[in-house]
């Protein structure tokens, strides 16, 4: 889109970044089903959705990178960008909560840690937990 010097999109910055919100939400969901859920969960998803959003400004040359904004513009970005990530894990983390444990849950659950020679559980063994 042409850019206008002291007019920006308004309406298209705020579909790209609710467009991309909602498709990126429902990777979060996905993370959720498989047993992904909790802080460290939504932590790494803040790091995807800020990652997400500077490959799609940057590639377009409608944005530069993070480092070269005034430190006040960059806080807010990323506040904005790890309350939207925390805010939809806890209601994707909820909602997947409702199936049960995801598969990498089940996995754990067989025992501590990371183990070499535990496979995937059984899926009847699954069902009866």
């Amino acid at each position: 889109m042409r850019e206008h010097p002291g007019r920006q999109p308004v309406p298209v910055n705020l579909a790209m970044h609710v467009g991309q919100g909602a498709l990126l939400g429902v990777l979060r969901s996905v993370m959720a089903h498989a047993g992904l859920r909790g802080p460290w969960s939504s932590g790494k998803f803040a790091v995807v959705r800020v990652t997400s959003d500077q490959i799609l400004e940057n590639a377009t040359g409608v944005g530069a990178p993070p480092q070269t904004w005034p430190r006040r513009e960059l806080v807010v970005d990323l506040l904005h960008k790890t309350v939207y990530a925390f805010a939809t894990g806890a209601v994707a983390d909820a909602l997947a909560a409702r199936s049960g444990p995801g598969p990498g849950q089940r996995h754990a659950a067989v025992r501590t840690g990371r183990q070499v020679d535990v496979g995937p559980v059984p899926r009847d063994r699954a069902r009866r937990r």
